[in-house]
């Protein structure tokens, strides 16, 4: 699921890592911090999907309203179930803003 986050969130022309942006922020950037993997919807003792949860931490110095909506569009182009959008508050010692969108996925297990 990282993988397919990061292609997605590269398609908006945002840059992305995982855990912790490590090189020297931009104006705009994209963290994402996975939150769950568990299984659900079980018959005969087995699992018959598996759902994938993170958290796409949007980080912006300008009006991040375009670029949140264009993030959703292609998340749930894409098949992702966006759980959760919230304004996480701007940051004073960095002049962000940070907008959360939670997402997950299904997958079927064999």
């Amino acid at each position: 699921m990282l993988e397919e986050l990061n292609t997605i969130v590269e398609s908006v022309g945002l840059p992305v890592e995982t855990g912790v942006f490590s090189r020297t922020a931009p104006e705009e950037y994209v963290v994402i911090t996975p939150i769950s993997e568990h299984f659900t919807l079980y018959c005969d003792d087995y699992p018959g999907l598996n759902v994938e949860e993170a958290r796409l931490s949007l980080f912006s110095k300008r009006n991040y309203t375009k670029k949140k909506d264009q993030l959703v569009r292609a998340l749930l182009s894409a098949g992702f179930i966006v759980t959760d959008r919230r304004f996480i508050g701007r940051e004073d010692d960095t002049g962000y803003f940070h907008v959360a969108i939670d997402v997950a996925k299904e997958t079927e297990e064999n």
